[in-house]
């Protein structure tokens, strides 16, 4: 039986799972799908391991972050007012969860959004 994406050929259409905060096993269906995974101020929460795990798990060239402004503001802003600048403090994270400089995460972020959404320079 398909699934309900593969129905609407979700597959066909390039897409982000935004302000991710779901599992490992709906990461990798969207994954599967040839989705992009992107990471908010959420995963650096305290209570938020089973998330930083995903975001060890998720290949680096379908990972994004994001801030969700103005919502979901990063430790050490939880509670104020997110803004676009805070997106530093998620990248700081994944680098972090990831054995990378914040440089790398920077550069390879940047990389999948342009790949997403076919910008090129």
């Amino acid at each position: 039986m398909l699934s309900s994406q593969q129905q609407e050929h979700a597959e066909q259409a390039a897409g982000v799972m935004h302000c991710y905060a779901e599992d490992w096993e709906t990461a990798k269906a969207s994954l599967d799908l040839g989705f992009y995974i992107s990471f908010s101020g959420i995963v650096t929460f305290k209570n938020a391991e089973e998330l930083r795990e995903v975001a060890r798990k998720v290949p680096l060239d379908r990972i994004l972050v994001e801030t969700d402004s103005p919502y979901l503001a990063p430790v050490p802003y939880r509670g104020n007012p997110n803004e676009p600048a805070c997106v530093l403090y998620v990248a700081e994270k994944m680098a972090e969860l990831r054995g990378l400089s914040v440089e790398e995460i920077t550069a390879i972020t940047t990389e999948n959004f342009n790949c997403l959404f076919n910008i090129s320079y």
